[in-house]
C-alpha cells in the first residue's frame, strides 16, 4: 500500500506575509488532491486536484501558487485570496507526526522578519516573442474546445500560459484576443443558425447555444488567473459575461436571427394557444437562453412583444366570443383562457411574467367587458341569482375580483336586485295576508343568500354586510314586520316545532333570531311577543318549554337582560301559580267533587294585561273564584287580586241530541255563554249581551266561532249567515257529532291586528319609549356634563338601537322635557350646548 505524502507548508499572502500560518497538506489522493490542515486552529478542508498544483510529484521546497475554491477557508488561515502563495517547508512520507506539527508552530511563532528581495545579478531579458507564441497556443485552444477537439489539451499547461502571459503583462493581449477570436467563432456559428429552415431553426440555435456555454465554461477555468487579477483591476467585462454578451451581439441581436427568432417564437404561442402541441421543452430553453442573457434581452426581446401580440390576440377573441356565448359560457371560456396562460408561465416562461400576462387577459376578457356581461339579458347575474347558479356565480366572482372595481360592480347589482326583490316581497298587499308565510319567505330569501356568499362568494365579508344592509332595509319598509315575526314564533311555538327534533327546532330559532336583528324597532316586537306568549303560556298550547326559553336567552344575548326581564317573570308567574293552586286544593278538599278551578296569579308588571271588565261568570264557578280570592289574601297582605276573564280557558262537558257526549275546549266567556243553554232553549243576541256582560266585539267573535264554523257549530243561529247580528237568535245544535271526544272551539280572532289594535299598540309603544329615550340622555349628560345637540342625537342613537331607531324629533322633545324638570340646562353663550344639572 502506498504510503501518503505529508507536505508541511507555510501559506503566504502577497502582502501580509506576517499573518502566515503553518499549515500540512496530507496528500493521499491518486489524483494529487488531499486535506489542508491548519497546524494551529487544527480546522481542515478537502483540497482537490484542479485547487492545487502542488501534485506529489513536483513537492519540492520552496514558494509555489496555490489555488483554493473552497467558499470558506479555515479561519484565520488564508484572509481573502482564493489563491494564495504557500511555502513548501519540507517533504515527508507517512502522515503528520508531532515533530512536524512541532516545526510547523516554531514556524508560525517566529518573530516577524522583513524580508528584502535582492535585485537579480543578472538582468532578466523576455523573449519578445513570448506574448505572440503563448498566445497562438491558448488560440489555437479555444479553436480546438470549439471544434469540440478538447480531449487532446493539457489544461493544466494552458492555464500556465495564461498565467504568465497574465504575470509578465500581457494581459491585454490576452483579453483582446479572446474577444476577438471568439467573435470571429460566434459570425460563423451565426451563419449556421441562419441557414436552419423551419422548426430546425430553434433547434439548431439551441444546440449551438449548448455548445457555446460548454466552450466557455472550458475558456474560463483556462482563463481563471486572469479572471481573477486583470479583469478586476482593469473594470473589464469577465470572461463568462463577456462570452453572454458577445453570443448576444452576434448571434441573438444578429439582424436575420432578432426577428426571425421573435417572430418564430410568437408563432409557436399562438399555434399552442390554438390547439396545436408544440415543443414546450425547446421552447423552455429559447426562453432560458434569454433570461441567461439578462432581463433586458427577455424583456425587449421577447416579454414586450409577446404582451402586445397576446393583448391583440385576446382583445379579438373576446369580442368575439361575447356576441356568440352568453355569459355562463363567455365567463368559462375566459377561465380556460386564464389557466391556460399561467401553465403556460409555468412550463417555459419567466415566473416574473405570470403577472404582466395575466393582466393581459384579465383587462382584454374581463374589465372590457364587465358591465355588458353583469347586465346580459337572460344570463346575466341577476339570472345567476334568481336561478341559483353557484357554479357560474363563483366563476364571475373569481375572475372579477382580479380587475379594479369588479367585485364592486357585482356586489352593487345584487344589492340593488335583491332590495328591489325584498321591496316587493314586504310591501305585496298578496303576501301580507298570511304572517307566517310572510315571514318564511324572508327565511327562504335569506338562506338563499346565505348559501350564494358561502359557496360563490367564499363567504365574502363585504357582501356579507351588503346582505345585512339589504334585509334591514326592506324589512323595516313594513311597520308591521315585527308583529309579523311574532305571530311566526308563536305560530312555530304552538304547533309547527311538534315532533321537531331538539336540533332542528334550534336552526329554525337561529333563523329566526337572524331576522329580527335586522329589525330597528325591537321594542315592538317585545310587545307583541309579550302577548303572544302569554297566550301560549295561559292556554297551556306551547309544544316545548325548552323551546320557550332558548328564545329568551337568544333574546337576551342579542338585546340584553332588561329586554326580556318581562318575559321570564311570565315563566316565574307560571311556577309560582302552580305551587299556590296546590295549597289552594290542600285547605279545600271538598272542592275536588264539584268543577275543577285554575288559576294563574300574574304580576301586572309583567303580563300585557288589559283593563280589568266585568264579565258575570256562572254562579258555580264565581263561588270557586271568591273562594280562591279569599285563600290568596289570606297568605298575601297588600295585595289585590283582579280577574281577567278574557284570558281564561275552560272545558265542558256536553251531550247533545242523541246522546253524543263530547269535552269541549272554550274560552272563558264562550263557557259563560253556553251554561245559559242549560235554563234556555233559545237566547237572544241581546238576552246573551245582558246576561254575561261580555263586550259587543268579543261577544260577537265568540259566537261566530261556535255558530258559523264548520265541525265546531256547537250552536246554531237564525237567521243563517256567516255574520253576527244583533236581531240573531241561537239555540243548541242538537245534531253536532264529531269524530273526537275533545273538540277545541276556537274563538274567530283576527290573526294580526286590525288598525285600531294596530295604532293602539304603536301608541302604547311611543309612550314606554320616553322614559327610555330620557333616562339615555341623562345617563349620558351625567357622563359628559357638556355636550351639544348633535352629538346628544348622536349617542342617545347608538345607545338604543338594540331596542329601536330614536327619531330625532322626540329626542328633541325629551330634552326640552328634561330641561322643563331642571335635570338640564342651556348654556348661555351658546343655546345648542347643554349642561347636565346634578
Amino acid at each position: 500500500m502506498e504510503m501518503p505524502t505529508v507536505i508541511l507548508v507555510r501559506a503566504v499572502e502577497e502582502k501580509a506575509e506576517e499573518n502566515a500560518r503553518a499549515a500540512a497538506i496530507t496528500i493521499n489522493n491518486n489524483n494529487g488532491g488531499g486535506k489542508l490542515k491548519c497546524v494551529e486552529t487544527g480546522h481542515e478542508m478537502v483540497v482537490k486536484d484542479k485547487d492545487s498544483y502542488a501534485h506529489r510529484k513536483r513537492c519540492r521546497p520552496g514558494l509555489i501558487d496555490f489555488a483554493l475554491s473552497h467558499s470558506k477557508p479555515p479561519l484565520n488561515m488564508f484572509k481573502q485570496d482564493l489563491l494564495s502563495r504557500i511555502f513548501i517547508v519540507g517533504l515527508y512520507g507517512g502522515k503528520l507526526t508531532d515533530q512536524m506539527t512541532k516545526i510547523g508552530n516554531d514556524m508560525s511563532n517566529q518573530k516577524k522578519r522583513i524580508f528584502q528581495i535582492e535585485a537579480f545579478k543578472n538582468r532578466v531579458v523576455v523573449d519578445p516573442k513570448y506574448a505572440e507564441k503563448t498566445w497562438k497556443i491558448l488560440e489555437h485552444a479555444i479553436h480546438e474546445i470549439y471544434n469540440h477537439n478538447a480531449s487532446g489539451l493539457s489544461f493544466e499547461e494552458l492555464y500556465r500560459n495564461a498565467y504568465n502571459m497574465v504575470l509578465h503583462k500581457f494581459g491585454e493581449k490576452l483579453y483582446s484576443g479572446l474577444v476577438t477570436t471568439m467573435t470571429a467563432h460566434l459570425k460563423e456559428i451565426s451563419k449556421s443558425i441562419e441557414a436552419a429552415q423551419g422548426d430546425l431553426f430553434l433547434e439548431e440555435l439551441n444546440r449551438k447555444w449548448n455548445d457555446h456555454n460548454k466552450a466557455l465554461q472550458m475558456i474560463r477555468d483556462i482563463l481563471m488567473y486572469m479572471d481573477r487579477t486583470y479583469i478586476p483591476n482593469t473594470h473589464k467585462t469577465p470572461v463568462h459575461e463577456l462570452g453572454l454578451s458577445l453570443w448576444r451581439d452576434n448571434i441573438i441581436h444578429s439582424g436575420k436571427i432578432q426577428s426571425r427568432l421573435l417572430s418564430t417564437l410568437l408563432e409557436l404561442v399562438h399555434r399552442e394557444r390554438t390547439g396545436e402541441v408544440i415543443d414546450r421543452g425547446l421552447m423552455r430553453n429559447i426562453v432560458k437562453m434569454l433570461m441567461d442573457l439578462g432581463s433586458s434581452v427577455y424583456q425587449e426581446d421577447f416579454e414586450k412583444p409577446f404582451l402586445e401580440v397576446s393583448a391583440e390576440f385576446y382583445r379579438r377573441e373576446s369580442q368575439k366570443s361575447i356576441e356568440c356565448y352568453d355569459c355562463g359560457d363567455y365567463l368559462k371560456k375566459a377561465e380556460i383562457r386564464l389557466n391556460k396562460e399561467i401553465e403556460r408561465v409555468t412550463h417555459y416562461l419567466d415566473a416574473k411574467s405570470e403577472g404582466k400576462i395575466t393582466n393581459v387577459v384579465e383587462k382584454e376578457m374581463i374589465a372590457n367587458h364587465m358591465m355588458r356581461l353583469v347586465h346580459m339579458e337572460n344570463s346575466g347575474l341577476v339570472n345567476m341569482l334568481l336561478n341559483d347558479k353557484h357554479g357560474d356565480l363563483g366563476r364571475m366572482y373569481n375572475l372579477f375580483r382580479r380587475v379594479p372595481n369588479g367585485l364592486a360592480m357585482i356586489r352593487d347589482v345584487m344589492t340593488s336586485h335583491l332590495r328591489e326583490t325584498g321591496k316587493q316581497l314586504v310591501t305585496d298587499a298578496e303576501r301580507l295576508k298570511d304572517p307566517v308565510e310572510y315571514v318564511q319567505r324572508l327565511l327562504d330569501e335569506k338562506e338563499k343568500y346565505d348559501g350564494i356568499i358561502n359557496l360563490a362568494f367564499s363567504n365574502d365579508k363585504t357582501f356579507q354586510n351588503a346582505l345585512n344592509s339589504s334585509f334591514e332595509y326592506f324589512i323595516n319598509l313594513n311597520s308591521r314586520s315585527p308583529e309579523f315575526i311574532s305571530l311566526f314564533v308563536d305560530d312555530k311555538l304552538r304547533k309547527g316545532l311538534k315532533g321537531v327534533s331538539e336540533e332542528d327546532a334550534e336552526i329554525i330559532l337561529d333563523k329566526v333570531m337572524m331576522i329580527f336583528c335586522y329589525l330597528q324597532e325591537k321594542d315592538v316586537f317585545e310587545k307583541y311577543y309579550k302577548q303572544h306568549l302569554a297566550k301560549r303560556l295561559l292556554s297551556g298550547k306551547t309544544v316545548s318549554d325548552d323551546a320557550e326559553r332558548s328564545l329568551i336567552v337568544k333574546l337576551k344575548t342579542a338585546c340584553g337582560y332588561q329586554y326580556t326581564s318581562k318575559l321570564e317573570g311570565m315563566f316565574t308567574d307560571m311556577k309560582t301559580s302552580q305551587d299556590t293552586m296546590q295549597g289552594f286544593c290542600s285547605s279545600h278538599p271538598e272542592l275536588t267533587d264539584g268543577p275543577t278551578l285554575v288559576v294563574q296569579v300574574l304580576t301586572t308588571g309583567s303580563w300585557p294585561t288589559q283593563p280589568s271588565i266585568t264579565c258575570h261568570l256562572p254562579f258555580e264557578m264565581s263561588a270557586l273564584c271568591e273562594k280562591f280570592r279569599s285563600y290568596y289574601l289570606g297568605i298575601h297582605t297588600g295585595r289585590r287580586l283582579s280577574w281577567q276573564t278574557n284570558m281564561g280557558t275552560a272545558d265542558i262537558k256536553a251531550i247533545f241530541g242523541k246522546g253524543q257526549k263530547h269535552e269541549l275546549n272554550v274560552s272563558t266567556y264562550q263557557m259563560c255563554i253556553l251554561m245559559l243553554f242549560n235554563n234556555a232553549d233559545r237566547l237572544s243576541y241581546k238576552e246573551i249581551e245582558q246576561v254575561t256582560a261580555i263586550p259587543a266585539s268579543d261577544l260577537k267573535r265568540c259566537l261566530q266561532s261556535m255558530a258559523c264554523v264548520k265541525g265546531k257549530n256547537v250552536i246554531r243561529k237564525e237567521p243563517m249567515s256567516k255574520d253576527i247580528g244583533e236581531d240573531d237568535s241561537f239555540f243548541v245544535n242538537e245534531k253536532f257529532a264529531s269524530k273526537f271526544y275533545k273538540v277545541k272551539v276556537g274563538t274567530v280572532v283576527a290573526q294580526k291586528e286590525s288598525e285600531p289594535e294596530k295604532q293602539e299598540t304603536r301608541q302604547r309603544v311611543e309612550e314606554d319609549r320616553k322614559p327610555q329615550i330620557e333616562a339615555a340622555v341623562v345617563r349620558i349628560m351625567k357622563s359628559r356634563k357638556v355636550l351639544d345637540h348633535n352629538n346628544i342625537i348622536a349617542e342617545v342613537t347608538k345607545q338604543l338601537q338594540s331596542r329601536f331607531l330614536a327619531n330625532p324629533t322626540e329626542i328633541k322633545k325629551r330634552i326640552e322635557s328634561l330641561i322643563e324638570r331642571e335635570f338640564l340646562e342651556r348654556d348661555n353663550s351658546d343655546r345648542k350646548m347643554y349642561r347636565y344639572l346634578a
